[in-house]
């Protein structure tokens, strides 16, 4: 595996570990729809999230949230219209949220040491 995607996976690995120790329950990882993916779709109560992980391995070139862009977030909404079809209830509340892992320590993975910042319902599809 590149070191690129190491990375990724290591820094999403993180971001589930600190859903579930806030609460959340994780149905999906990586679930796609066509070419479309979300990293990560979790519940808590009635609240399902579709949650988008963004990591770095320093803030040198900005913020990691600052890479969910427009077209992203379109893929993003699409995808979880899809999963809503297949997997929803009605009585389920759906957000899109974030989570930005920013780990310098040139380990490659992103370790326990990293950085993790939560945004809940980061954005409205």
């Amino acid at each position: 595996m590149a070191t690129h995607n190491l990375f990724g996976a290591s820094a999403e690995s993180l971001a589930a570990t600190f859903l579930e120790a806030r609460g959340w329950s994780l149905l999906h990882r990586n679930w796609r729809w066509r070419s479309r993916e979300i990293d990560i779709v979790a519940r808590r109560g009635r609240l399902v999230a579709f949650v988008e992980v963004r990591a770095r391995r320093s803030a040198d070139r900005g913020h990691p949230f600052e890479t969910i862009g427009r077209r992203k977030r379109r893929d993003l909404e699409i995808a979880a219209r899809a999963w809503i079809a297949i997997h929803g209830a009605a009585a389920d509340e759906y957000r899109f949220d974030a989570i930005a892992v920013l780990d310098g320590t040139g380990t490659g993975t992103a370790s326990a040491g990293a950085l993790v910042e939560y945004l809940a319902d980061a954005w409205r599809g």
